[in-house]
């Protein structure tokens, strides 16, 4: 099983959205998250404080700015085995 580590931050619409898109796929694929909120870690906070929400498995990464259902998808088929 792989681990998605998913930047966050409370309050944060479009976090809600892209967990949101997350839990969908996990019907399809074989992924845990984990839920990583940028202001409980200084080093988060600076590397990814522009960018959330972001997804990141293995060392492949989708911010905010490439984030969306397409995207996500074609990253989970590189990335992350199917449940089949």
């Amino acid at each position: 099983m792989a681990t998605i580590h998913f930047y966050t931050k409370k309050a944060c619409l479009l976090c809600n959205e892209a967990k949101f898109m997350l839990e969908f796929f996990q019907d399809e694929y074989d992924f845990e998250i984990r839920e990583c909120d940028i202001y409980t870690n200084d080093l988060w906070l600076e590397e990814y404080q522009l960018l959330i929400p972001c997804v990141k498995v293995n060392n492949a990464i989708l911010d905010a700015s490439q984030l969306n259902w397409q995207t996500l998808k074609i990253l989970l088929d590189q990335h992350v085995g199917n449940k089949k």
